[in-house]
């Protein structure tokens, strides 16, 4: 066991051309020391713990552990998954589909069925609850379990027993899985006279190739100006988004550089072919969750002063992975580098190498930020995510649009609207008419809905901080009045709220019948952040401006 122990965990550390291998020779001796001592505390648990100990859990555990305290993004795979094949090429076999928990029915259930998947073929809808798969009874089996149950080789078959509203009986479909391609570009189209748009979701293996063909479409469609939107994108492939920035940029063009320990982890991505477009006005759009390709497309484009970037500050994820076999089972995604975009600012925000004094993961004030310049002159800087040129928020939710939007009765609605209707309006032009809002209300209302709201939380510990500062029975009677006054009428409360509800009602009955491209369509009718890029770019002088030009 011990041998087993100490080779396991130095092979952990040292494959890959040993990149924690250190010049100093007091370095390779503390490791040494602390694998050492791992193994005898191991060793000694193996031999006098009460109970028989299984070394895959223990050991696993503790490898869990401590990556857990290098960065979110290193982790171990013991064995292919998966997981680790969408990773690397943004494909999974499985049945296309969305799913997420139902609490009433304490079963997982499908929510948004991919076009053109096996899902959606064999007519599997949004708000279906899954009873079982090939004849397993999946009651209060969470999503990742479910998920993992759907997956598997492609061309497999496999039986999915489902509870659908409006059904007396339970519906039973058999399907087989394929290869998922997920979805890389959701919509594209013109907006107006001549405003092309593009949502690009992630970047995965053909995107480049994807994007080339919405401009080339776009733009025989009349389009003279773009947005670009990276809205909630999380990344991928570097050099999907480097190809992508080569279809706006000369060819030649430094896009990312990496540097990281060793010599084989640096690497300079450069353009390699003549641009498709050099002089359509870009905006660029970004958010808190636009991260690591996104960014260097994002900031490529704002380096090189080809595109106005718009939105919030992005994530900051300025980390590059790569995926190393371990011990010969099982694979290590570590971070072998840091990526820096044209300008030489690297956009990483977090330090998950000094932890704050109450553990939290620390990130770079902007007084200690470095000052870089676009390739115009422009001022940007480093270490908190890509600043936008343009900063634009969307309007905030409060706590119980949130809990509406996300709730399981707002679906139920929604499914029942689509099996009252066989069609609907173009996805750009629905809109439920006000007598069919406050049918949503109504059976909302009826539903038993029930919003989580964060007053009553926030009053339940102001009564038992009275009880402990010997005050409440005194304050009782205050905090019952309190309570009174907060109390709020669902219906009246939704109706107050119609202009934010609504939207997203729209887009869920859009999606049932129109799918993801009709759901990023209808969206656009009420984004204001959208309207906002659109009318910079309708505004020849003050685009130029933000650019320096």
């Amino acid at each position: 066991m011990k041998r087993f122990v100490f080779a396991f965990l130095i092979l952990s550390f040292s494959h890959s051309l040993n990149i924690f291998a250190q010049p100093k020779e007091s370095h390779n001796a503390t490791i040494a020391h602390h694998l050492e001592l791992f193994d005898d505390i191991y060793r000694q648990l193996d031999l006098h713990y009460v109970d028989t100990l299984s070394a895959d859990t223990t050991i696993g555990w503790a490898i869990k552990s401590m990556l857990s305290h290098v960065d979110p993004f290193t982790q171990y795979y013991p064995e292919d998954n998966d997981e680790l094949r969408q990773m690397a090429t943004g494909k999974y076999a499985g049945v296309g589909s969305l799913i997420r928990y139902n609490r009433k029915e304490e079963r997982a259930m499908f929510i948004e069925p991919y076009e053109g998947t096996p899902s959606q073929r064999a007519g599997l809808r949004a708000g279906d609850v899954i009873m079982s798969i090939n004849g397993v009874d999946v009651k209060k089996k969470m999503t990742d379990e479910v998920s993992n149950m759907l997956r598997g080789e492609g061309g497999t078959a496999l039986e999915v027993v489902v509870k659908r509203q409006g059904e007396a009986q339970p519906l039973t479909f058999r399907l087989k899985r394929e290869t998922i391609q997920l979805p890389t570009i959701s919509y594209y189209g013109i907006v107006g006279e001549n405003t092309g748009y593009i949502y690009l979701g992630n970047f995965a293996e053909g995107s480049a190739r994807e994007m080339r063909h919405a401009i080339t479409d776009l733009k025989t469609q009349g389009m003279q100006k773009l947005v670009l939107d990276l809205r909630d994108n999380p990344g991928g492939a570097i050099d999907e988004a480097v190809n992508i920035v080569n279809l706006f940029v000369g060819k030649g063009e430094k896009v990312v550089y990496t540097k990281g320990k060793i010599p084989s982890s640096n690497r300079d991505y450069f353009t390699t072919s003549e641009p498709l477009d050099t002089i359509t006005p870009i905006v660029v759009l970004v958010n808190e969750n636009s991260a690591s390709a996104a960014e260097i497309l994002s900031g490529s484009l704002q380096d090189m002063d080809r595109a106005v970037v718009m939105g919030t500050r992005t994530y900051g994820k300025g980390l590059v992975q790569a995926i190393h076999e371990v011990s010969g089972r099982g694979h290590l995604k570590i971070t072998i580098s840091r990526y820096y975009i044209p300008s030489g600012r690297c956009i990483q925000a977090y330090d998950y190498r000094h932890l704050t004094a109450d553990g939290r993961v620390g990130t770079v004030p902007d007084s200690l930020t470095n000052v870089f310049y676009t390739r115009g002159g422009r001022e940007v800087r480093d270490g908190g995510g890509i600043k936008p040129d343009v900063e634009a928020r969307p309007d905030s939710l409060s706590s119980l649009v949130y809990d509406v939007v996300q709730s399981d009765e707002m679906l139920g609605y929604v499914v029942q609207y689509y099996q009252k209707h066989p069609t609907i309006a173009a996805a750009g032009d629905f809109q439920l008419s006000d007598d069919e809002y406050e049918e949503f209300v109504s059976w909302m209302v009826k539903s038993g809905f029930e919003s989580h709201r964060r007053t009553d939380d926030v009053l339940k510990l102001l009564r038992e901080a009275a009880r402990l500062e010997g005050i409440y029975d005194r304050a009782n009677e205050a905090f019952d009045q309190l309570a009174d006054k907060l109390k709020t009428d669902l219906g009246e409360e939704l109706r107050r709220l119609r202009d934010a509800v609504r939207p997203y009602v729209e887009d869920d009955i859009v999606c049932m019948y129109h799918y993801q491209r009709g759901r990023a369509q209808h969206m656009l009718r009420s984004d204001k952040v959208f309207d906002k890029a659109v009318d910079l770019l309708n505004d020849k002088e003050a685009y130029n401006k933000v650019l320096g030009k």
